[in-house]
């Protein structure tokens, strides 16, 4: 395969920070490029999973079975496609990942990210924010900070808004 058919962000954020992409993005099913790190499709990482300079790009419906999460965890990091901003399918695997899963490596969005979804993003186990070519840095950067305090439990805090106060009230 062609590496001219590889993508690359331009922009990207890890754990808040922007970051220089390293790997590329193969969105071709059937055949391996030569460049290296390279994020393939699933079925193709899954043949060749024991090359380290491979990931595996998840579609939004795949079901995280068993067999595939402890294939998984050997992945240097996994990207989630959000093949439009109308799909949150994404959010739900990448918090599954996190949580029930205990992954620990990169989650990586890809696709159609756009900078109102970062923040939600980051509290599902997000920690890298592959941007759509048309979104701007700084805007990134001010919607991960956009919300001091946070209402519902995430991957990042634990527990409701709710809950954090009584066991304030509860101390004094």
């Amino acid at each position: 395969m062609p590496d001219s058919q590889l993508e690359h962000a331009q922009t990207l954020i890890k754990l808040g920070q922007p970051e220089k992409n390293t790997w590329a993005l193969s969105r071709v099913d059937d055949a391996l490029p030569q460049a290296r790190p390279v994020i393939v499709p699933l079925a193709l990482w899954l043949d060749n999973s024991t090359d380290s300079q491979l990931a595996p790009w998840l579609s939004s419906d795949t079901e995280l079975t068993s067999d595939l999460v402890k294939r998984l965890g050997d992945a240097p990091l996994i990207a989630i496609d959000f093949p439009s901003f109308t799909d949150g399918r994404g959010y739900t695997l990448a918090r599954l990942l996190r949580e029930r899963y205990g992954y620990q490596e990169e989650i990586r969005a890809i696709g159609d990210v756009l900078v109102d979804q970062l923040y939600y993003m980051s509290r599902c186990g997000f920690d890298a924010l592959a941007l759509r070519e048309d979104q701007h840095l700084d805007d990134a950067l001010r919607a991960l900070g956009a919300f001091s305090v946070s209402y519902q439990p995430g991957v990042d805090v634990k527990e409701a808004l709710f809950e954090r106060r009584l066991r304030e009230e509860r101390r004094t």
